[in-house]
């Protein structure tokens, strides 16, 4: 049988938050991905071991999760206001799709790093000790990013004091801001309302708030669905019909926020919306082991990604966090005790998250003008990968 020899991409593994990916410089992609199409996917779902029927990735660079399946391609920027293009792939684990539709908040944090070690910063920029402000034209939601890089000794400084619940060890922190964050030229709010009454066949009749900010997310109360929000992932993640729930949620509200056209092409759609519950504050243990004090943090999360409780929070859903609990009425903001606030504090299943909006009014309509988080990010290895691939 005639075979064909495996490619080698340059490649550089980082982790960025709470989750990891490989990132690509578009110019090193094969020329046959590197413009958007099947031979971009089939590359990408290759690289991760993609479809798995067992849920391993084992023949892949994917971790098996949806924090560990990620690919991110970054160019030099044609626009004169961005440093660079981010494109963010979501590649499925059991399924041959890669989801193109939504940016992914933590690996965002890796973006600017990357960036400056691969040479798409001029050097002239770079202090030999400081902070770096890289522009990000995040290419999925047509989206602008601002990223403020630690420098020492004329290096991106990776290691420091920083510690983010979901991640064991301490890093340097790296503030994130999202500018104007409402998905793509929507509003922020698809249906016009703060709270909708959403009908899920088999589920019942919920509350919900649908927003458009950060990723599209749809947020119940944790009551409605039978959880206190305290949950870790062990609660949910093995009780199928609890996921099939959650996807049923998702799927309606998929529809009633105009993202999908019939529950099919919902379904296909892992990535967004995601779906979220919240409750108020109580005490919980975190999947840590850390005791979280209900006095220290403002409301409970728990959020859904690609169709599991996520270990911790997903970046982009954390911009929905702050920008809906920055608007009075939205069950976000009433969770967290209701008014005119511009940060909050969350528990979630890892632990605590504090993320900050300010939230306006422009001719009738909300506007978040930016959400902000501090998440840190470093290189875990560079060189190539090798990947079975005919264009």
């Amino acid at each position: 049988m005639a075979t064909s020899p495996q490619i080698e991409i340059s490649a550089t593994y980082m982790r960025g938050g709470t989750s990891k990916g490989v990132f690509f410089k578009l110019d090193d992609l094969p020329e046959a991905a590197r413009s958007p199409g099947p031979a971009r996917d089939r590359l990408l779902l290759r690289l991760m071991g993609s479809p798995d029927p067992y849920e391993k990735q084992i023949d892949g660079m994917g971790g098996a999760t949806s924090s560990t399946s990620k690919a991110v391609i970054l160019s030099k920027s044609a626009s004169p206001e961005h440093d660079v293009d981010y494109l963010f792939g979501q590649v499925a684990i059991d399924r041959p799709f890669v989801d193109w539709s939504g940016n992914c908040g933590n690996l965002s944090a890796a973006v600017g790093p990357f960036a400056i070690r691969a040479g798409l910063i001029e050097a002239a920029r770079i202090p030999e000790n400081g902070v770096v402000e890289v522009r990000i034209w995040q290419a999925n939601i047509a989206k602008t990013i601002i990223a403020q890089v630690p420098i020492s000794a004329g290096r991106v400084q990776e290691t420091g004091d920083f510690e983010l619940d979901g991640v064991t060890f301490p890093a340097a922190e790296i503030p994130v801001a999202f500018v104007d964050p409402a998905d793509g030229e929507g509003a922020i709010f698809p249906t016009g309302n703060r709270v909708d009454v959403l009908e899920v066949p088999g589920v019942g009749t919920l509350e919900a708030t649908l927003i458009n900010a950060g990723i599209p997310t749809v947020f119940v109360n944790a009551k409605d669905v039978g959880y206190t929000g305290t949950e870790l992932q062990a609660a949910i993640n093995v009780d199928a019909k609890a996921l099939a729930r959650f996807e049923a949620i998702r799927v309606h509200a998929s529809l009633r926020m105009g993202l999908a056209e019939t529950l099919e092409a919902a379904g296909a759609r892992q990535h967004t919306p995601k779906v979220a519950f919240v409750a108020p504050p109580t005490g919980y243990t975190a999947s840590s082991g850390r005791n979280v004090a209900g006095s220290e943090i403002d409301l409970l999360v728990r959020a859904l990604s690609m169709g599991k409780l996520h270990h911790a929070m997903m970046g982009t859903a954390a911009v929905a966090i702050a920008s809906a609990a920055a608007i009075e009425g939205t069950l976000v903001n009433l969770a967290a005790g209701g008014g005119e606030r511009e940060a909050v504090t969350f528990g979630h299943p890892s632990g605590v998250l504090q993320v900050g909006a300010r939230a306006s009014r422009v001719d009738g309509r909300w506007r978040i003008d930016r959400a902000v988080m501090s998440r840190s990010a470093r290189v875990l290895m560079q060189g190539a990968v090798f990947v079975p691939f005919e264009s």
